[in-house]
């Protein structure tokens, strides 16, 4: 059993609250969503594991039971080019839940016209294989959001 993470500070809201008809529509996979504070923050690996993916608005984790935990840094931000985020990892590095994976600022990208709703996602999984799942509260970075099978 995976044990996923917040990996950042705010409130759970659900996929079906987020901005984004593939993200809302769990077209992504299963998950959750987080409307982080706005404040500069760090997002944090929702769990140990391998960065597989690693891009200033998105970054995969994946475990040693190969479950994919997508973390999504608010919505049609790859328009950003960038600009506001900074990468404290690499592709490829090994890390431990909890460890910063990127900074940003939720509330420059709302500033700039865009949702800072950032999906959690269980990629290739299906809903029934997810139990737990956080749609509603605060959350602090690190509390618990999903347990996946």
């Amino acid at each position: 059993m995976t044990h996923v993470t917040s990996p950042l500070a705010g409130r759970a809201i659900g996929l079906a609250a987020v901005p984004d008809p593939v993200f809302s529509a769990a077209m992504v996979g299963p998950g959750t969503a987080i409307d982080p504070v706005r404040e500069p923050q760090e997002a944090v690996a929702p769990l140990d594991g391998v960065v597989l993916s690693l891009h200033h608005h998105a970054f995969v984790v994946v475990d040693d039971k190969g479950h994919g935990v997508l973390t999504h840094l608010g919505i049609d931000t790859v328009q950003l080019g960038g600009k506001g985020f900074e990468l404290l990892v690499r592709k490829g590095d090994t890390v431990l839940r909890g460890q910063a994976v990127v900074r940003w600022n939720p509330a420059a990208v709302e500033a700039v016209g865009k949702s800072p709703v950032s999906p959690v996602v269980a990629v290739e999984a299906t809903a029934d294989a997810l139990s737990g799942v956080r749609v509603d509260g605060e959350v602090k970075s690190g509390d618990g959001l999903f347990l996946w099978t």
